[in-house]
């Protein structure tokens, strides 16, 4: 007779579920054992295996994956049998089967990111992941908290809730797009403490254009005078290869569904484990001061088919290798920034300096709005990017393509851009 166990294991494949075009990737890849990543990354013929591992529209250019990043179908494929199993017997399996796998997922997570399991709590997004800090922190009236006025705007619209409810200051911080230095940055944040300082939320990397942060840098000299870290990594994890001890951060917030892959709805939050108890949870627990850090997942019911597809977007990112994966994010940005800088009036918003930038990047066009540009490349070009704005300080299209991304779809963007400076209006 065929028990619990193993009647879950026949159902939703308990071992990693390998479609045919994941088996070509992973084929692909090991007749490329040897080389360099940066040699990889131009290496089309690879990439056109990866490309097959997705079905995505080809009719459109998605040169927007910074928003929200298609799944591969072997995740698709996972989380739609985990939803066949929840709904035959939702109340029983979900409970009994589906909820403890959690915990595998939650010790592939750590793994991943180098840290202890008990440190992480699988969230929904960063956002949720972020605002769990935010309103559970025990700030009083008076403290301060520095970011920089390209923080992610629900971001800080939760620090001005707590200003309003709380009595907090929230200290914004300009720097210039792109900034001269790493170093540059972090003298900033060093210069912009007060005595009244203490936390400090930074962005791993910008949602804006992309710019990297020092942030272990600014980490250790935020503890060195007793501040708290709050890194949000929405635009890293999946992106740049790095670990925990990579930042040395307190806290660390980011989405799953943007560059790892994962299910829409799916994220996680890092807490160092001596921090856990001091934080409150976001929704109410029996135990709101423990140093259980699933006290930060009681939300009541969620979609648990999407959570636990998120170990094949792990084992599909394993499949290409991080070091690859960067490198070819880097490649593409690479690509059309250059192409781009040489036009009269474009303004490459976007370091050019490894250390400073990856897969991401935004540009602008003197005398050129950039809502209407968005509009134009898709209605013209049928060209995907997205318009970014920054009060009193920019605007901007960002560009960030994915590992399905061919070359001739950036030289369609790059002509595209091209025209649009020849004509000096859009036409």
């Amino acid at each position: 007779m065929t028990n619990r166990r193993g009647f879950f294991s026949a159902a939703c494949g308990a071992v990693a579920f390998l479609d045919g075009a994941v088996q070509r990737a992973r084929a692909a890849a090991a007749t490329r054992s040897g080389r360099g990543s940066s040699e990889v990354a131009a290496d089309e013929d690879y990439w056109s295996e990866v490309r097959h591992a997705f079905s995505i529209d080809r009719n459109v250019i998605n040169l927007n994956n910074a928003s929200v990043c298609p799944a591969p179908k072997v995740v698709k494929e996972a989380m739609y049998r985990y939803l066949e199993i929840m709904n035959m017997q939702p109340s029983y399996y979900v409970d009994e089967l589906l909820i403890p796998h959690s915990e595998g997922l939650r010790r592939r997570l750590a793994a991943a990111f180098g840290c202890d399991a008990e440190e992480i709590a699988i969230t929904r997004n960063a956002t949720e992941a972020l605002e769990i800090l935010q309103m559970g922190l025990d700030l009083k009236a008076g403290d301060e908290v520095l970011t920089t006025t390209q923080d992610y705007p629900k971001t800080l619209t939760a620090w001005r809730m707590r200003e309003q409810r709380h009595g907090i200051v929230l200290k914004t911080m300009a720097f210039p797009t792109p900034p001269p230095s790493l170093d540059d940055l972090y003298e900033r944040f060093a210069s912009a403490i007060s005595p009244r300082t203490r936390v400090i939320l930074l962005c791993h990397m910008t949602y804006t254009t992309g710019q990297i942060f020092p942030v272990k840098k600014i980490c250790r000299m935020a503890r060195e005078r007793g501040i708290e870290t709050i890194v949000d990594g929405a635009q890293t994890f999946g992106h740049l290869p790095f670990v925990r001890d990579d930042l040395d951060c307190d806290y660390y917030a980011t989405s799953l569904h943007k560059w790892l892959l994962a299910p829409v709805g799916t994220g996680f939050l890092y807490v160092r484990k001596p921090r856990i108890s001091n934080i409150w949870p976001l929704f109410s627990s029996p135990a709101p001061r423990s140093s259980d850090i699933r006290k930060f997942e009681g939300i009541g019911t969620f979609p648990v088919a999407a959570r636990n597809a998120i170990s094949e977007a792990l084992a599909f990112q394993d499949t290409i290798g991080l070091d690859r994966k960067a490198a070819r994010l880097r490649y593409l940005r690479e690509g059309w920034c250059r192409r781009l800088e040489k036009l009269p009036g474009v303004r490459i918003l976007t370091s050019f300096d490894p250390a400073q930038s990856c897969g991401m990047g935004a540009f602008r066009i003197d005398g050129i709005d950039c809502d209407a540009l968005t509009e134009y490349l898709m209605k013209k070009y049928q060209v995907h990017v997205r318009a970014r704005h920054v009060k009193g300080e920019f605007s901007a299209i960002r560009v960030t393509p994915n590992v399905y991304t061919t070359l001739e779809e950036i030289g369609v963007f790059c002509s595209a851009i091209e025209d649009t400076v020849r004509q000096g209006k859009l036409a």
